[in-house]
């Protein structure tokens, strides 16, 4: 309930779009407490590949600070041993052998014992993951890229990708190799992704991480086809590479949605040089979205001038017509 289309916007945030700072802090010490687990394993079971300490990474949307109410997965990549294997790429897929006999991955490769297996690697931790009894299930995420596991005291899920770490290639660059979902391996960096949002929320302020959000909320509703999580935020970041961020969520909202209105239709790129267009959103559903980010953003500047012109009331009521019935009420 709120009189002001800017209390109307601080509740909104504080109730429905920005994860509650106990669930973060509870999901952190569960993370933490799961990470020390998953490092024991090698200790108790000798066919459990050996980790790499210090190498892990924490990655997504919740380690961004870009994840939206609710949480309901926390991703992160546990960094495994080479033990004397190299790696060879052909295009974007990455094939991983030479295992030497005496290490556990050379039990993990493909029947005909030339590559390593990530799904074998995969269902190795799928495995060690079942034997903890606080946990209510482990399985292989439907992609085939994962180990899921499920709590039972929490509503979201940990989504644990086992990787390698490269040396130095001749691009002076290193890489994390993980899974790519045929048994095979794929590059990856989640340390770009995390330090461009947090190079442009040093640049633009916290309050673009907000906008980030709120956009995600928008995003889920049944108004249009949703766009995956990713693409979006780099759309978003890629606004506020060249524009500045003011503290007025309300006003940052219509300048996005204006951006992906054009941007939903072009190609984007991934930031961190690998994946190439991040873009896959079919033709029909592009054109879709861009028609209702004009509706929305019709909507948006409707809601402006009248609170401009007082009609605070009208204005929210506006509002709500953009982010549903999450939206306070005016009163």
């Amino acid at each position: 309930m709120a009189v002001t289309v800017i209390e109307a916007f601080e509740e909104f945030l504080s109730q429905a779009v920005n994860l509650d700072s106990e669930v973060s802090k509870s999901a952190k010490r569960s993370r933490d407490w799961l990470v020390d687990r998953i490092h024991s394993f090698p200790e108790n079971d000798e066919s459990f590949p050996r980790l790499y300490n210090g190498m892990d990474i924490f990655f997504g949307s919740f380690e961004r600070k870009t994840k939206k109410r609710e949480l309901d997965d926390i991703d992160l990549m546990i960094c495994l041993s080479a033990q004397g294997v190299t790696y060879s790429e052909w295009g974007k897929k990455v094939y991983i052998g030479n295992t030497n006999e005496g290490s556990p991955l050379h039990e993990l490769r493909f029947d005909d014992g030339v590559f390593l297996n990530s799904k074998r690697v995969i269902n190795k931790f799928v495995s060690a993951l079942g034997g903890i009894p606080q946990y209510d299930k482990a399985e292989m995420h439907r992609r085939g890229e994962a180990a899921t596991l499920s709590l039972k005291s929490y509503q979201w899920v940990f989504d644990i990708v086992p990787c390698f770490m490269t040396t130095e290639e001749s691009n002076g660059k290193t890489y994390y190799l993980i899974p790519d979902g045929d048994g095979h391996w794929q590059k990856t960096d989640p340390r770009i992704d995390r330090g461009r949002v947090e190079r442009l929320a040093a640049l633009r302020g916290a309050k673009m991480l907000d906008v980030i959000r709120l956009v995600k909320y928008w995003n889920c509703r049944p108004t249009m086809p949703t766009m995956g999580s990713y693409l979006l935020e780099n759309m978003v970041l890629d606004y506020y590479e060249t524009n500045d961020c003011s503290r007025f969520p309300d006003i940052e909202f219509i300048k996005v949605v204006k951006h992906i209105e054009y941007a939903i239709l072009k190609s984007v790129d991934d930031p961190k040089g690998i994946q190439g267009d991040l873009n896959t959103v079919g033709w029909f559903d592009r054109f879709k979205i861009s028609s209702r980010c004009d509706s929305d953003y019709n909507k948006c500047m409707e809601a402006r001038d009248l609170e401009k012109q007082g009609e605070q009331r009208k204005s929210i009521a506006k509002w709500c017509e953009v982010f549903g019935d999450s939206f306070p009420t005016f009163s």
